[in-house]
């Protein structure tokens, strides 16, 4: 019980991370003001943005267009609290905003602000708002970092009501992954809540503040991985339910009714799914108790990984049909062309027919047309006698050829089938992995998802950095694969690909001993690799050796990289 007091206090704490996106509430002086009112009363308020501790510095008297280093441009200050302010800036050098936290150098975090910083920006993943600079300069310490103006804050997606199954589960999947990746590495984050958690345009779930947030407010954790654990289920609750899964109203949510405990999402809000309910409530800290009574809790990121994994997948939802409009002919089509249209419920007369023709020149004109008809048919009828006779001949001509039965002239073309995907891992043939926890993005049936490769300084062929990168996919058993359909993220200059059967998802040998499948190039943003001879394997490895130059995005900066997406096997 000690554990979820000091977990809870955490990650309800609502002091308010500096926006990163550009909402509409603060691109006014009266959104900011209401913004720090609201820091400074729940810091207060629930104590836990850490003591000040001996030798608290006054805030920085900066203003608006005061520039760091001759290079960032101060434009908006977002949060001014305990000793410390964040703002909006531009980088006058690479002409773009980012954000920066700014505290004296004498402030009693200064230290560990820098050390927190510089350790963030170490991590690198593109799953984390990256850290750009941290410096000490004139008696000032300031840690620089992204902007994201196309991101939206999970607070105003929850504004606007419970996320939908599939964007949750994304949500923690995502989530989950990242803070397993930054455990792995000694990094956590503390203060992961609603304000720290972004969804960009592109369907992407981003962290920000990692270790910095808390550094600056002076949150520690005896447990880290618990208390980040028991963030992630806290996001999850929130975000099935609208509903801050505690007692006290938190970022924009209403708590949890008092003296009823904590109850699963799914008796909170109706139509929650069930297996995102169990896993929210393993999450979080309540004793060991979850909506069954029958799985253990999680207490590590890692942890919840391995739970999302053992949960079926979650599809998008099937996007609405919509009927065409039925198609309306003119009045001119009608046969009514000067003639009123027909009123509702009026019955309209029906035109007589037109008289045939019984005039000389009438019967002159169906003479000639039936003589027409009758020359029509007698050539028609005498084409296909000769056809039918050609072919009689040419089955004659080849009667001797056609012993085996396996002539190319006699094959039939059978249609090809779909194979579906059973599982599928990260093939890394030497140095580190690329994205091993997204190689189920390739063939979840969603296009916005992904695997993606490293961004590497030159190309297309990642050679000598790598020799290539891939994933091998289980089939479930063997089949005789014809070909795979590759949908990509990035166009350009080039992309190719390998097909090769391996002996399971961890191959034995080397990709050169491996027998291949097949071989494509393109340049554009799908690619298929049609298989050049009969094959049967169990699995397969989708394996790429040359990747486009593309430009910066969400993920990492400029380079040779690739995506892959919508990867789909036929046989």
């Amino acid at each position: 019980m000690a554990e979820r007091s000091t977990a809870a206090v955490d990650v309800a704490d609502n002091s308010g991370d500096e926006p990163l996106t550009a909402q509409a509430d603060q691109s006014t002086a009266d959104g900011v003001a209401k913004n720090r009112e609201r820091d400074t009363d729940n810091d207060e308020a629930q104590g836990s943005g850490g003591t000040q501790g001996p030798g608290k510095a006054s805030p920085p008297e900066l203003h608006s267009g005061h520039k760091l280093a001759r290079r960032y441009r101060l434009e908006e200050c977002v949060t001014r609290l305990d000793g410390f302010s964040s703002w909006r800036a531009v980088d006058e050098k690479l002409r773009r905003a980012v954000g920066v936290h700014i505290l004296p150098a004498d402030h009693a975090r200064a230290r560990t602000v820098l050390a927190a910083a510089r350790s963030s920006a170490l991590l690198g993943d593109p799953r984390f708002v990256q850290v750009l600079d941290a410096v000490e300069e004139n008696d000032l310490v300031y840690v620089v970092h992204e902007w994201l103006p196309d991101a939206t804050e999970l607070t105003t997606l929850l504004a606007a009501g419970p996320l939908e199954p599939h964007d949750a589960y994304q949500m923690v999947s995502q989530l989950s992954a990242a803070m397993a990746a930054a455990h792995r590495e000694g990094l956590s984050h503390l203060r992961l809540n609603p304000n720290a958690v972004l969804r960009t345009s592109t369907g992407q779930w981003r962290i920000r503040g990692l270790a910095v947030n808390a550094a600056l407010r002076g949150v520690t954790s005896t447990s880290p991985q618990r208390t980040d654990t028991e963030a992630i289920g806290a996001l999850l609750y929130a975000a099935l339910t609208q509903r801050w899964p505690y007692e006290n109203d938190a970022y924009g949510l209403s708590g949890l009714p008092k003296d009823l405990g904590l109850i699963p999402p799914d008796q909170v809000r109706a139509g929650v799914h069930r297996g995102l309910s169990e896993l929210a409530m393993r999450a979080l800290a309540n004793d060991g108790a979850t909506a069954s009574r029958h799985e253990a809790p999680c207490t590590t990121p890692e942890e919840l990984v391995k739970a999302i994994g053992e949960m079926p997948r979650i599809r998008p939802p099937e996007p609405a049909f919509t009927a065409p409009p039925e198609y309306q002919r003119t009045t001119y089509q009608q046969g009514t062309y000067g003639r009123p249209a027909p009123h509702p419920g009026v019955t309209q007369p029906v035109p007589a027919p037109p008289p045939p023709l019984q005039s000389r020149t009438g019967k002159a004109l169906k003479w000639a047309v039936s003589a027409l008809l009758i020359a029509a048919l007698g050539l028609g009828s005498w084409q296909l006698a000769d056809a039918l006779m050609d072919q009689g001949r040419s089955d004659d001509t080849n009667q001797t050829q056609t012993t085996d039965g396996n002539d190319k002239n006699g094959d039939q073309i059978r249609p090809a089938k779909p194979i579906s995907i059973q599982s599928a891992q990260e093939y890394v043939a030497e140095g580190s992995a690329q994205a091993p926890e997204d190689v189920g993005n390739t063939y979840d049936g969603d296009s916005s998802t992904f695997w993606r490769t490293k961004r590497y300084n030159e190309g297309p062929k990642l050679a000598p950095y790598k020799p290539g990168v891939g994933i091998v996919y289980d089939l479930g058993s063997p089949q005789e694969v014809s070909g795979v359909s590759i949908g990509l993220r990035y166009p350009g200059d080039h992309t190719t690909v390998h097909l090769y059967a391996t002996d399971s998802l961890s191959p034995s040998s080397p990709v050169d001993s491996a027998k291949e499948i097949g071989t494509a190039t393109t340049s554009g943003t799908s690619l298929t690799v049609k298989a050049s001879k009969k094959l049967k394997t169990q699995y397969v490895l989708l394996w790429i050796t040359d990747v486009p130059q593309a430009p910066q995005d969400d993920f990492s900066s400029a380079g040779y990289k690739q995506a892959v997406t919508d990867v789909k096997f036929t046989g």
